[in-house]
C-alpha cells in the first residue's frame, strides 16, 4: 500500500485524484494540503505542507508554482518522494528541482498520460527518417480558454522528442508574425488554440511534398492525467534519489 499526501487536494485535479485513489486498493491518500484547508474528503487537510506531520511514501503535487519551493524543501527534510505535476515553473525553480532530485526521488513529466509518453518515444524514432526526406515539422496544441501558457508544456516536450532523434536539433519558433520570408528548413513551428472546454489536443505534423503525416493525441478527460499521477506515486515510493519521468513508470 502506497501512502500519499495530496498537495493541492481541493483543486479540480486534487479531487479527481482523490476519487481515483479511493478505488485503487494499492494506494491511500493519508493527508491533503491546500491553502483552502476545508476538509472535502476523509483525510486531514493542512493549509501548508510544513504543517503536515502524517507519515507517507509519496507526495502528488497538483498545486501551483508559488508553493513548489516549500514543497521541495519539505520533501528533502522528510525524505518523501514527489510526483511533481505543477506547471509554469521558472528556470530557477527547475534548477532547484534538479538539485532536489539528488537528495530525494522526483518524478516530473510535461504530461502524465501514457499516450503522450508513448507518442514522444515514437517521434524520436520517426523524426530522422521524415526530416531526412524533407518533411517540415509543425506542432499544434488546443486547450481550454483558461489555460495560461501557450504553447503548452506538452507541445514543447513533443518538439524536444522530435529533436531527440536528430543529429542537429531544429530551432523552435513560437512567433512568425514579424517575418516575411520563406520557411527555413530546420525549424519547428508552433500554433496554439485556446477556447471553450478543450481538455488537451496535440498534433505533430510532418508536411512533405504532396503528403502529410500527422501524429495526434486527444485527451477527452483530465482523468488520464490523474490516473497517470496515481501510477507514478505507486512507482516512486521507495525509489532512490533521482529525476524520474513517466517513461520510467511505463518502462519505455
Amino acid at each position: 500500500m502506497t501512502r500519499v499526501i495530496m498537495h493541492g487536494c481541493n483543486g479540480r485535479m486534487g479531487q479527481m485524484i482523490t476519487r481515483i485513489a479511493a478505488a485503487d486498493p494499492d494506494v491511500e491518500i493519508v493527508a491533503g494540503v491546500d491553502i483552502n484547508n476545508i476538509q472535502m474528503s476523509t483525510y486531514p487537510v493542512f493549509a501548508s505542507i510544513t504543517d503536515c506531520d502524517v507519515a507517507a511514501d509519496a507526495i502528488i503535487d497538483f498545486a501551483n508554482a508559488a508553493a513548489v519551493d516549500t514543497l521541495l524543501n519539505y520533501s528533502v527534510t522528510r525524505q518523501i518522494p514527489v510526483v511533481l505535476c505543477t506547471t509554469g515553473l521558472s528556470e530557477e525553480q527547475l534548477s532547484k528541482v534538479e538539485e532536489t532530485s539528488k537528495k530525494v526521488a522526483i518524478l516530473k513529466s510535461a504530461n502524465m498520460s501514457m499516450g503522450i509518453n508513448l507518442l514522444m518515444k515514437v517521434l524520436a524514432q520517426v523524426s530522422p527518417i521524415l526530416t531526412e526526406a524533407g518533411f517540415d515539422v509543425e506542432i499544434l496544441d488546443r486547450h481550454h480558454r483558461n489555460k495560461l501558457d501557450a504553447p503548452s508544456g506538452t507541445a514543447i516536450a513533443l518538439a524536444e522528442a522530435v529533436n531527440e532523434g536528430l543529429d542537429e536539433p531544429y530551432e523552435m519558433v513560437f512567433d512568425r508574425s514579424t517575418r516575411r520570408e520563406v520557411r527555413p528548413d530546420k525549424e519547428i513551428g508552433f500554433a496554439a488554440v485556446r477556447g471553450g472546454s478543450i481538455v488537451g489536443d496535440h498534433d505533430v505534423i510532418f508536411a512533405g511534398l504532396d503528403e502529410v503525416v500527422t501524429f495526434s493525441h486527444n485527451a477527452y478527460s483530465r482523468e488520464v492525467f490523474a490516473k497517470g499521477a496515481v501510477e507514478a506515486a505507486k512507482f516512486l515510493g521507495g525509489k532512490e534519489p533521482g529525476w524520474y519521468t513517466m517513461a520510467d513508470v511505463i518502462q519505455l
